[in-house]
């Protein structure tokens, strides 16, 4: 989740959780409250992390605060579909122990929630830190700078008077590996849970074609969906859609309740109020943001002068033992 196609992890916690939750980065809100099918969300820290990171608002906004670049990398999502041969208890247990094992235990955050609409079709959204927390519990760095060092172990001058360096990340977390080791874990630790519920149901992250099976894969379908194809209606996977239009398929949800809720009010819906509500609704929303970019210079300004002073008090005690000395 990238700031640069307009992704906010505190958007998709509250989607996720159900939950009515501010972003402090930017101010707006963002109310899933009505949202149903959630049967149970949880969060799970590593042993090291701020006790009040249990907040989801708290956890998230402060992912959202130490990331400063407009196209920072905010969180990431695993989405696992949960065995219905399973019981709740069981699809749970099974969750919990696939993020700890995974994910808690590597030094990640982790928020899940739980979603079945009676669809046939339940799955768990696992959201996930990308930023390290140091022993302390602040958070730590992403990527460090490293020199570059030629046969003898010295550093490469870059000839403008400096070093030549790159860029390492600090976890391997962002390896490309992982999403076929995280595959590979979540088969095996959901067969272990089909075995203990005495299921004879197995599941394999490879495809077809890399278990030597010459078949063609199906398309997992909602209860709906299927409906529809008996009819003779063609209806197409949904999951990638979703995965590429989360932001304009929560903003209609939010959208959606909005105007159930001016339904349920009596009150008259009319393309003229409407037009005059988003004019409103944008002007406020340019007045704000522009009243945000101005704190924030201001606040900037303000830790300039403390660093500032900061400096010169240590200059001035230095020079005041150099004097006494």
């Amino acid at each position: 989740m990238k700031r640069s196609v307009d992704r906010s992890a505190v958007a998709a916690a509250a989607y996720r959780s159900g939950e009515r939750l501010t972003n402090e980065w930017d101010g707006r809100t963002h109310d899933y409250t009505h949202k149903p099918g959630i049967v149970h969300k949880e969060i799970m820290l590593p042993a090291h992390a701020p006790p009040e990171f249990q907040d989801r608002s708290t956890l998230w906004n402060s992912m959202e605060q130490i990331e400063k670049a407009s196209d920072a990398q905010l969180a990431r999502e695993i989405e696992v579909a949960l065995p219905a041969e399973l019981s709740r208890t069981e699809q749970l247990a099974l969750v919990r122990s696939f993020v700890k094992d995974n994910f808690v235990v590597e030094g990640m955050c982790a928020d899940f929630a739980l979603h079945d609409k009676g669809d046939g079709n339940p799955h768990a959204h696992i959201l996930l830190t990308i930023r390290p927390l140091k022993a302390d519990g602040r958070w730590g760095l992403k990527c460090r700078k490293v020199y570059d060092l030629d046969g003898q172990g010295n550093r490469i001058p870059n000839g403008k008077g400096g070093w030549t360096n790159h860029r390492e990340d600090t976890t391997d977390w962002n390896n490309r590996d992982n999403a076929e080791k995280w595959r590979a874990a979540w088969a095996a630790y959901a067969n272990r849970a089909l075995e203990a519920a005495g299921r004879p149901e197995r599941i394999d992250h490879r495809s077809y074609e890399r278990q030597g099976i010459d078949k063609i894969p199906s398309i997992h379908m909602g209860v709906a969906a299927s409906q529809l194809e008996r009819k003779g209606i063609q209806t197409e996977k949904r999951e990638k859609y979703q995965q590429e239009h989360s932001a304009e398929l929560a903003a209609f949800d939010t959208a959606a309740d909005f105007l159930k809720r001016l339904k349920e009010s009596g009150e008259k819906l009319t393309p003229k109020v409407w037009r005059a509500e988003a004019a409103k609704l944008t002007a406020q929303k340019d007045f704000d943001y522009q009243k945000m970019r101005e704190m924030r210079d201001e606040s900037k300004a303000v830790e300039s002068l403390r660093k500032t002073a900061d400096r010169l008090a240590r200059e001035g005690q230095h020079q005041q033992r150099e004097t006494e000395r």
